[in-house]
């Protein structure tokens, strides 16, 4: 199995309060397993605030619905050994 690199990494976001947040994170393969998103070191699951996917294969997308001031904080992307933080 190849090793999945990050390609293009996470992006700092600046969002109002109630509005959603989208974060992209582009690997090397398609079909990554071992990925993990977390907020403040908190893994996140997808459901009816956080909605975790991927876009043809290799984009992998979390939104964030409604952000409150308790949603302040890094937000890391991590396929196997490499990481990517905002």
């Amino acid at each position: 199995e190849p090793d999945v690199t990050i390609v293009s990494g996470l992006k700092d976001m600046v969002v109002s309060e109630g509005d959603d947040v989208t974060f992209r994170c582009r690997v090397s393969h398609e079909n990554a397993r071992d990925v993990e998103w977390k907020l403040q070191d908190v893994a996140l699951q997808n459901n009816e605030m956080n909605e975790i996917s991927v876009e043809k294969g290799k984009i992998h997308t979390l939104t964030l619905r409604k952000v409150t001031e308790q949603d302040i904080g890094t937000v890391t992307f991590r396929v196997g050994p490499h990481t990517s933080t905002a």
